[in-house]
Parts: structure tokens; sequence; C-alpha cells
């Protein structure tokens, strides 16, 4: 009997593309549901950026392009580098790829070895443990606390470390949680990283620009981790291009190298109209993205207000992206006719059916205990989600 290979049946289907399914289906039946499971922004590219784009393909940018991107394109991305977060790679030490996704996955392909250990602090990106997986590794999960802003302390990395880590994925502005790390608690997990030196850290930045706290730090500005460190970033999420898929990575050279050879053999280079797009997103006035964060900045402080106006559900402050992830435990055990909430991933499939509205549940993020909601949408829908999932949640006695 035909079967697919070991390696996919390893694999879990996304949940956050699973849910989004979902309420699609429901949406073509005719119910009015609000999406907040997909982290996507509701803005549109800038302008500038698509005149970019279409320039490109009237001036025949429609061949085949380098497979570690176009030159220009990865001196923009070391000057923004330089310009923004004080780091210094060379171009060299900079590669293109096909979205952000693709750069982790390639980072975490070129590092890790069947039997090695993945050090991830949960809630994660649904993709981590799974990426680890296809390499073959093992993901070491942490749980981290609402209390601690579910930021991994020093002691809980220690911890976790054994000599079969390999990696740590560090993901600040978090998805699913909106935790921003400071410089500080960077520095105290490099403290913890130098006494251990052949562990390598995937910093995974691609919300950089939606904080609310200022100045971004990355773990790869701390003393002797730069040589260590992965930064993986891209256009999607600050410049509304999550269609254009355009991601990079910035490590020593040796690992480009290694993630180029790979890259090389499946997908080569990436769009060209992409690339001169993202191009013009960074070499071009950074107002658009202000306003942006400025607009996810207000949602964030209606989101948690309403939230918290929830008897039951737990609510923290994120500082950065576009998600809230609320603790819903003290649902479980509750019911409302014949369903009973046993999980986070009962609890989302009430909101669902009982509110419409989609959320993704904590258990594909690592976190039973807690569902994730972006707050990537407009104020009206932000206010009428909450009502319904207020209103929803009352009827779980």
């Amino acid at each position: 009997m035909a079967q697919l290979s070991d390696r996919l049946n390893r694999l879990a289907p996304s949940a956050t593309l699973a849910m989004s399914q979902k309420s699609n289906e429901m949406k073509a039946q005719g119910i009015d549901v609000i999406n907040m499971s997909v982290g996507e922004p509701d803005y549109m590219t800038p302008e500038h950026i698509k005149a970019a784009g279409k320039k490109a393909i009237d001036d025949n940018y429609s061949k085949y392009s380098p497979v570690t991107g176009y030159l220009s394109l990865r001196q923009a991305i070391s000057d923004k580098l330089a310009r923004e977060n004080h780091l210094t790679y060379s171009t060299k030490e900079i590669i293109v790829g096909t979205g952000g996704k693709q750069g982790v996955c390639n980072a975490i392909l070129a590092l890790v070895n069947p039997g090695d250990e993945v050090i991830i602090p949960a809630p994660y990106w649904v993709s981590y443990p799974q990426m680890t997986k296809l390499a073959g590794g093992t993901p070491v999960t942490v749980r981290t606390a609402i209390d601690d802003d579910y930021k991994m302390t020093p002691a809980q990395l220690e911890a976790a470390i054994t000599p079969k880590t390999k990696m740590l994925i560090l993901c600040s502005p978090s998805n699913p949680t909106g935790s921003v790390y400071t410089q500080e608690e960077l520095e105290a997990l490099a403290v913890v990283l130098r006494a251990h030196p052949d562990i390598f850290v995937l910093s995974d930045e691609i919300y950089e620009h939606i904080n609310y706290v200022g100045f971004m730090a990355s773990i790869a500005a701390c003393d002797g981790m730069k040589d260590r460190t992965i930064i993986c970033n891209g256009v999607s999420k600050a410049y509304a291009m999550t269609g254009w898929r355009l991601g990079w990575v910035a490590a020593p050279e040796w690992i480009v190298k290694g993630m180029n050879k790979l890259q090389g053999q499946y997908t080569s280079g990436t769009c060209d109209v992409s690339q001169m797009a993202a191009l013009a997103a960074y070499q071009s006035d950074q107002q658009c993205v202000e306003e942006m964060r400025k607009g996810f900045e207000r949602r964030r402080d209606l989101i948690v207000k309403l939230a918290r106006e929830i008897p039951g559900l737990k609510v923290n402050v994120p500082q950065g992206a576009f998600y809230l992830f609320p603790l819903c435990d003290s649902f479980f055990g509750k019911r409302y006719g014949d369903t009973v909430i046993k999980s986070s991933t009962d609890f989302a499939l009430f909101l669902l059916q009982e509110a419409h509205v989609a959320t993704v549940a904590g258990d594909a993020f690592g976190e039973p205990n807690g569902f994730r909601m972006s707050y990537a949408t407009s104020d009206d829908n932000i206010k009428e989600a909450l009502r319904r999932i207020k209103e929803t949640c009352a009827k779980l006695k």
C-alpha cells in the first residue's frame, strides 16, 4: 500500500491555516465569521513599493535571479542592519529567500542533524517544532508563564540544555504572544549561552518593526553571540507584503553558503519582482512603517481593554506583533448544552461555532491553557469580535 514518507508523517498540519480554512468555509455558507486566526496585516502594501514592483515588470525583471538574491538588495539589507540594529554584516553574510518561513526552515535544515535537540520556548510559532522534526531533530519545549510575559528565564534555558542541544530558537517580538525581550533580558540569556559555545541561536525578528517599546534588541548584539546567531527577517509584516514572499537571513558566511547550497537545489532565486519591491521598501522613507505600527498599537490597547472585561480570561499586555494570547483554562470543565470545554481546542471551536469568531487554540502553540487572537483587523471587527466572545463565554456554566 502506498504511503507518504516517514518525514511527512512526522509533521502536523498548520493549526493556524486549518482554523482559517474552517472560517472561510463558514463564510462561504453565508455565516458572518470574524477571522482573528491568521497573522497577516490587513493594511495594503504601500503605493511606492507596489510602483517599484510594477516598474520591475516593465524593466523585464523576469529571469532567473541569483540564488542568494540580487546584490543590490543584499546591500540594502546590510545597510538596514547597520542603520537600525547597529550590526555589521557583509553581503556575503546575507541570503534572500522565498518568505521568512523559508529562511527559518533553511537555517534549521542547514545546522540540525538527526538526534540534535532544539530548545523552543512556548508558546511558540506552530512551525518551529515541525521544521525541527523535518530536519530529524528533537524539539525541546520550555513552557513560559504569562506572569513573565511569556519570556524564557536564564534558569529555564540552563535547565533545558543537554549535551545534545544544537540550537535555541527565539522569536522577538513573538508570534503568538507579542512578547519582546529587552537587551538586558537577552544579555542574561547570552551569559548562559556563552558557557555552552556549541549552541546556535536562531533569532526570528520578522515582527521587528511592530513593537511598542522603541528599539528592538537582537541577541546578535550581545558579546560573543553574532558568530553563533542566525537572524531571520523579511518584509512581510513591516511593509504589509505577505504575498510577495520575500524573506532573508543574516548569519556567518559559512552558514549562508550552506543555505545557498540547500536553496539552490529546491527553489533557486526568489522572484525578481518581489526583490525589486523589497529594495524600494528598504531604501525609501520609513513613514509607512511607523503609521502601520501606530495603528497596531492602537488596536493592541483596544483588544487588551476589551479582553480584560471578559470574566474568566487572564490577559497580559503584549509589547509587539499583533497577537493577544489570553489564558482560558478557567473555562475548562464548563459546559453549554451538550458541549463540554475540556481543552483550548474545544474552547476555540466553541468560539467559532457559537460566536462566529475564528481564533487558534493554544494546544498548537505549546501552551494548552491559552489561545491566540490576531488583532491585525479593523477596530470595528475587534469590538464586535470581543463583544461576541464575551457574550458566548457567559453561556458556559
